[in-house]
């Protein structure tokens, strides 16, 4: 003789899930009301740079390694806002000039500079920067995350506008890896600025500085 389920068990199961629904929510809320601000209600005017709606996220198995070659997972990306640049290791005049003005970027964001880290993506079989490069852009203290890439890989995460190459532009990366931001290689700096101060402010009841 089979006994009857116990309508109790049942009850408990759909309050637990209930629970965990809820407490998920209660989670994701600071990020959903935060890019809401952004997107939606806008509370300075519209961005300087060009919303990417939806936002790419960083593919898991995105192949990246560093300058001496030992591979780098796409996750440890995650954790700060990424101030992107796309560009060749042999950096010409242009290239220098777009990584002198990431450099200042940070640095006029004051007390939130710890919030952004500066990216320089590389194609795959490029030897690394010059040294003296690497040195200069690092005087204030913190350097550039350089780091190898496939450029066909590349391609399945951040585009560049329509007519435009990846390195006609700054790309924007939350803190979960997710690109939602397009910008000229060669901004007005008080206006990218600005964009970069709107999303911090938005972003500041679950950013923090560090990984």
């Amino acid at each position: 003789m089979h006994s009857l389920p116990d309508p109790r068990s049942a009850t408990r199961q759909r309050a637990g899930r209930w629970k965990m629904l809820l407490l998920l929510a209660l989670c994701a809320a600071p990020v959903v009301a935060s890019y809401f601000t952004f997107y939606v209600i806008k509370p300075s005017g519209s961005a300087y740079g060009e919303l990417i709606v939806p936002t790419v996220e960083i593919p898991a198995d995105l192949p990246l390694t560093d300058l001496q070659g030992r591979p780098v997972s796409a996750a440890s990306l995650h954790g700060q806002w990424l101030l992107t640049v796309v560009q060749p290791a042999a950096c010409g005049e242009a290239c220098e000039r777009q990584l002198y003005v990431q450099r200042q970027l940070r640095e006029m964001l004051g007390k939130n500079r710890d919030r952004v880290d500066k990216l320089w993506l590389i194609g795959q079989d490029e030897p690394a920067p010059r040294p003296e490069l690497l040195a200069a852009l690092s005087q204030k203290g913190v350097e550039v995350t350089v780091l190898r890439v496939p450029r066909e890989r590349l391609a399945a995460w951040l585009k560049p506008a329509t007519g435009k190459a990846l390195s006609d532009h700054f790309f924007l990366v939350d803190p979960m890896g997710r690109w939602m931001l397009r910008a000229p290689a060669d901004p007005d700096p008080k206006k990218l600025k600005g964009d970069l101060d709107k999303l911090l402010k938005a972003s500041a009841g679950w950013d923090n500085p560090g990984r």
